[in-house]
């Protein structure tokens, strides 16, 4: 997990390798600029995926969530985000809301997402583990890696060390 490479420098390196997110996303965390191998999810209003993958070691990963850009309810709490944490994620990429966002905020842990809503999700255990996202004009695939810092976010093949920086 590389932390201090900003997101610019690396479009201005491997423009053609690089997928960029349209400028969607607010931060919520505590940490601004995060980085890590991707792992993906697909749930609609049902974050109960959500809580069974960030109580799984994370190993500096982040998880990109495709919530369908709902926001009618919060995908990601401060419980579940301090699961994250405790287990070692890097962030979370939320294409839909969150809740508790003051108390997200004081946590070591990015979090992008669409919005804060008050309103949480079913639970009916609904959704897809693994398999390949698209949203903010970015295809996700798990093993990828997404670099966040304060300009947005971007996804490249293989780590930026593997394109010496």
């Amino acid at each position: 997990m590389i932390s201090n490479i900003k997101t610019a420098d690396l479009y201005d390196r491997y423009e053609e390798k690089m997928q960029v997110c349209e400028p969607l996303f607010h931060h919520y965390g505590g940490n601004k600029c995060f980085s890590g191998s991707i792992a993906t999810l697909k749930c609609f209003e049902d974050n109960s995926l959500v809580s069974e993958l960030v109580s799984q070691p994370g190993k500096g990963r982040v998880l990109v969530v495709d919530a369908g850009g709902s926001k009618r309810c919060a995908m990601l709490g401060d419980r579940l985000t301090q699961k994250a944490v405790d287990n070692g994620w890097a962030g979370v990429l939320m294409f839909g809301c969150v809740r508790d966002s003051i108390d997200i905020g004081k946590m070591p842990i990015g979090v992008l997402a669409l919005a804060t809503i008050p309103r949480k999700s079913v639970k009916k255990g609904i959704g897809d583990l693994g398999g390949m996202v698209n949203f903010a004009g970015v295809i996700f695939n798990p093993g990828e890696w997404l670099y966040a810092d304060e300009d947005g976010v971007a996804v490249l093949p293989e780590p930026a060390i593997n394109y010496d920086l």
